[in-house]
């Protein structure tokens, strides 16, 4: 790629671009409940629903993890923004729980596209030195997360303030799509060696020796905070509705922002407190977040729910950064890729097991119940994970 190509205005397009598509897999979370309304499912429904998009996501990550280093970029950004644009269109004309399924399989689909090739490409587009390339990590990290966080958000919004809850805001969306595939078509290719889409193949997951004693508890942290943000993003408004009497979706929007919003405060931060030790914190700080979620579950406090997700979403940050920096820093250059997939498979897996084990606890034990049930059982995982990283400290390259 030629260096006039290169530049801060490019790269902040592409984050824009990365922004977008991931704020389409979080735009449905303050409208479930309305969907239940109108649909008339369970709350078990609802979290097999959600689930739906991390098969997704972990199918891509499976089968075409590493597409884009072979045919290019902007090819399968656009075919993530393809799949983005008919997940809206399906919610849009969503008349059953199937066009639920599609649009979460579909948004899924985006997300698995974007997630290994937007964060590449971002960084690809910044100016090439030492000091750039640090900054291109931030905003390919801050696109992420900060494009999640805005999905609830915009759609919150637009449900309680705005006519035609269940349709305008991904109507709004669709409309931000087709402008983002438009400023990707302007933007330059940054793989030089393209080969045909038919030598696409899918990864093998593996560990080499040197680094399952590191994966093991960088997994459990991964996994853990991927399934605090599955049950905020899928449980939380009809919790919020139901005992906390919180019927303002601007408000549950709010909420399930936040927690993506520090997870990127924790995500930046990993550059002054240390690889090293960003791990056990982060640890130590979901541990923080599940406690202060179980008080709102057994006492019905707003604010407990509020700080849950902001330390929850911060150890989440900490501790996945911290995460991918032992494990890429354990693995060996030539199996660094399928190590770090195998990462990401287990921590979409956090979002999907854990929220349909809430959602089949729901009926016998009530949502309060069932979410005290998912806390234990996760800060027993992550109380491990932080022993034992107490106990053995990993060594990870510094995070500037």
């Amino acid at each position: 790629m030629d260096s006039d190509r290169r530049g801060w205005r490019p790269c902040l397009l592409g984050a824009a671009v990365f922004a977008v598509c991931m704020a389409g897999t979080t735009l449905p979370t303050p409208l479930y409940g309305l969907y239940q309304e109108k649909f008339g499912f369970s709350e078990l429904t609802v979290t097999v629903v959600f689930a739906v998009y991390a098969f997704g996501v972990i199918g891509v990550l499976l089968l075409a993890g590493n597409a884009s280093d072979v045919v290019g970029r902007r090819p399968v950004l656009l075919g993530g923004l393809a799949c983005a644009a008919a997940s809206a269109v399906c919610f849009l004309c969503a008349t059953g729980l199937g066009w639920l399924y599609a649009g979460r399989l579909l948004s899924g689909l985006s997300a698995g596209l974007f997630t290994g090739a937007g964060t590449a490409y971002v960084m690809e587009l910044a100016p090439d030195d030492g000091a750039s390339r640090s900054r291109a990590t931030f905003v390919a990290t801050a696109a992420n997360m900060g494009g999640l966080g805005c999905g609830p958000l915009l759609a919150g919004v637009l449900a309680q303030y705005a006519p035609w809850p269940l349709y305008l805001p991904f109507a709004v969306h669709l409309a931000l799509v087709a402008c983002s595939a438009a400023v990707l078509l302007g933007l330059a290719e940054t793989v030089r060696d393209r080969r045909p889409l038919s030598t696409v193949r899918p990864q093998r997951l593996s560990l080499p020796a040197q680094v399952r004693s590191v994966f093991g508890p960088a997994a459990v942290a991964s996994f853990v905070g991927f399934a605090l943000f599955g049950v905020f993003t899928s449980v939380s408004p009809a919790f919020l509705a139901q005992s906390l009497d919180v019927h303002n979706h601007a408000v549950s929007g709010l909420i399930v922002a936040l927690a993506f919003f520090a997870s990127t405060a924790g995500q930046l931060a990993v550059g002054r407190v240390g690889a090293g030790r960003s791990l056990p914190l982060g640890c130590v700080a979901l541990l923080v977040g599940l406690a202060l979620l179980a008080g709102a579950l057994r006492w019905d406090l707003l604010a407990l729910v509020v700080l849950s997700a902001i330390v929850g979403g911060t150890g989440q940050g900490l501790a996945f950064r911290g995460a991918l920096s032992a494990v890429a820093g354990a693995s060996p250059p030539d199996r660094r890729a399928a190590v770090i997939s195998a990462l990401f498979v287990v921590a979409y897996a956090g979002i999907s097991a854990p929220v349909i084990g809430v959602g089949l606890l729901v009926g016998p034990i009530g949502l309060e119940g069932a979410g005290l049930v998912f806390i234990a059982c996760m800060a027993v995982l992550v109380s491990a994970a932080a022993l034992y990283l107490l106990r053995r400290p990993t060594r990870t390259p510094a995070v500037r």
